[in-house]
């Protein structure tokens, strides 16, 4: 059965811890719930300041920007992404994302079902 759903009608988790992670909110677009058995899409957004944690896990995962503008650290560098730009993160591989603009930095990001937590 196809499902067919609205981004901004899915729950807003917010991710904010005040430590580790920054004005930042996690939507589940596509996950168990619509019955997806392999991969979750979540929509992440974050504002001004925001970022998630600087971390790493087993599985890989590929983002797509959709607006405002971003930095990805890596172990070693960090890279400017814009609107239309992909990341693909392996497994295993650190890494962070920062919002570097004013706007809200919103990105697509899909991840195996295990690797939603």
């Amino acid at each position: 059965m196809i499902v067919i759903g609205r981004s901004r009608k899915a729950h807003v988790h917010d991710m904010h811890d005040g430590k580790t992670i920054l004005h930042t909110t996690k939507r589940v677009l596509i996950g168990p719930e619509q019955g997806a058995k392999n991969f979750v899409m979540r929509l992440f957004s974050m504002k001004e300041g925001g970022c998630s944690p600087y971390h790493t896990h087993p599985w890989e995962h590929e983002v797509f920007v959709l607006s405002g503008s971003g930095t990805v650290k890596a172990i070693d560098k960090m890279t400017a992404v814009s609107v239309g730009d992909f990341v693909y993160v392996p497994g295993n591989e650190e890494h962070q994302f920062l919002n570097a603009g004013k706007e809200p930095f919103e990105f697509l990001c899909l991840v195996p079902v295990s690797g939603e937590g």
